[in-house]
């Protein structure tokens, strides 16, 4: 088993690899007539480990006036070049630009932390390394990075506050509820991680008994684990983040397969500084992944942007703009809203009645696809996840559907389950999916998400409340929608004992329903 897992994350670090790497007045300095001037530096962080870092000066800079700071930390397993294209355009705009392998990865030293406080310490050594060895100002300092570089900037904002601008792309907020969402180990998202780590860095002891306890499944280890998330999920600190001022942009991707929309919304709806939220198709970091190579890219273009007005207090109108941004996973152009709460305003119930039972432990074909190359297929062709609906064997997938619909819908938003479930075992899991159904009956996913429980008493009903994870998607007229619930997908680890079976019943004073953010476009 210790050799397929192992065998598991070198295939899951390759895949990673190759969709990442498939790549005068102060704060007003114009941009640089002559080429900016690239240095490759070693930078003294946290403890003396030394970070490999390149640092960008805008062309022409003699001294003679201050530059908008720009800080990158390295997404994780990727080496410090990763930013050089997007950063030989920030420095031509007039930014400093300091990007540096993080520790633990490629040449820089130190083993990997996660995000830990030795990461948000080598942040804080970086911009000190910056305001001493470049013409940086101190007044107007900016972090963004995509995946791992976006989770440390979220948290060195919240811990430093000369950091007056945030781009975080293709983070997260809450690293629990990414990799141990509905009490359930996102075994894929948690290989394709542990195996970049274990090719292109060192693990620390602390991380790798993490990853070990969640393969494992140790409940034992359940709050140890927990708890080690919450030390590195900014929404621990969103107080302090509000507090220091930060202005924050998040942007990430509908399909997120390693972070996914949902705890990215939840986190925004928190902030109290100037922010903004952009969610486009796509899965993991794929969505920044052209502006890696310098091509025209709409997440970097914002990022830009953002700090053009929140560092070098260009009048670009990005204050005035509806703050949260979306783009549906079908054609079309992006949409805007005051907030969060205005996207899923519109809302209708399906019911789920009568009382299916479905035995666990066997697949039913209804999946939510495979890390990076599900979404991906669905960002530039519109092919997601699919299945037969009227082939799910009723053994071991449990179906509702809608009637059909006479218009054109919009799902945008957050779509919930609630239902009553009697297991005959005291854990188990189930997944529960969202499709839209032609009239064929051929689904394609629109939304899932997983639920585990334990310590339940068998044969005794309880409430199951779950959050699909967030979405932008459009129903064709004519079609339906139909929420499938099985036991086993390959995304996800699975808690249910041989031989276990599942009851979903909707009593009469407590209905069971699916929850739909849906308008008619």
């Amino acid at each position: 088993m210790g050799h397929g897992r192992t065998a598991l994350r070198a295939s899951a670090a390759g895949a990673v690899s190759a969709a990442l790497l498939a790549g005068s007045a102060v704060g007003l300095a114009p941009a640089a007539e002559a080429a900016p001037s690239v240095r490759f530096v070693d930078i003294t962080g946290d403890g003396g480990t030394v970070l490999k870092a390149n640092v960008l000066t805008p062309g022409g800079a003699d001294g003679s006036r201050r530059y908008p700071l720009i800080v990158l930390p390295t997404s994780w397993g990727l080496p410090q070049v990763e930013y050089l294209a997007q950063a030989q355009k920030l420095a031509d705009s007039g930014y400093v630009v300091l990007t540096y392998n993080v520790r633990g990865f490629w040449q820089s030293g130190g083993r990997i932390e996660v995000a830990g406080p030795p990461d948000t310490a080598d942040a804080s050594k970086v911009i000190d390394w910056a305001l001493a060895h470049t013409p940086a100002d101190p007044e107007h300092i900016g972090m963004a990075g995509v995946s791992y570089g976006a989770g440390i900037s979220l948290l060195t904002a919240a811990r430093d506050k000369r950091v007056k601008a945030v781009a975080a792309l293709s983070g997260w907020a809450d690293l629990i509820d990414s990799i141990y969402s509905g009490r359930t180990q996102h075994l894929q998202a948690a290989a394709v991680l542990d195996g970049a780590a274990t090719l292109t860095g060192r693990e620390s002891p602390e991380l790798r008994a993490i990853f070990d306890n969640l393969y494992s499944s140790n409940l034992s280890k359940e709050q140890e684990m927990i708890d080690w998330g919450r030390k590195r999920s900014a929404t621990t600190y969103v107080d302090q983040l509000n507090k220091n001022g930060a202005a924050v942009m998040l942007a990430n991707a509908w399909g997120d397969t390693v972070f996914p929309a949902n705890q990215y919304a939840s986190f925004y709806e928190r902030l109290t500084v100037p922010k903004r939220l952009e969610l486009r198709p796509g899965d993991h970091a794929t969505p920044e992944l052209t502006g890696l190579f310098g091509l025209p890219n709409d997440v970097w273009t914002d990022t830009r942007r953002w700090f053009d007005h929140y560092l070098a207090g260009a009048d670009n109108g990005v204050a005035r703009e509806q703050p949260v941004r979306l783009k549906s996973r079908g054609a079309g152009e992006y949409e805007g809203y005051p907030d969060w709460k205005s996207v899923t305003a519109t809302r209708r119930k399906l019911a789920l009645t009568g009382s299916p039972t479905i035995h666990a432990n066997v697949d039913s074909s209804a999946d939510g696809g495979i890390v990076f190359l599900s979404s991906i297929l669905d960002q530039v062709a519109q092919l997601p996840p699919t299945a037969s609906l009227p082939l799910l064997p009723r053994r071991w997938a449990a179906v509702w559907q809608s009637e059909r619909y006479g218009a054109a819908q919009r799902v945008r938003g957050t779509a919930t389950l609630h239902t009553t479930l009697t297991p005959t075992r005291e854990s188990g899991t189930l997944i529960a999916y969202l499709y839209d159904v032609g009239p064929l009956g051929i689904g394609k996913l629109v939304t899932h998400a997983p639920f585990t429980w334990h310590g339940r008493t068998p044969g005794e009903p309880f409430a199951v409340d779950l959050d699909l994870f967030s979405t932008a998607y459009d129903v064709p007229a004519g079609h339906r929608l139909a929420l499938v619930v099985d036991t086993v997908d390959p995304l996800y680890a699975e808690h249910n004992p041989s031989g276990a079976q599942l009851t979903f019943s909707s009593p009469s004073d407590d209905p069971s329903y699916v929850s739909v953010p849906l308008g008619e476009q």
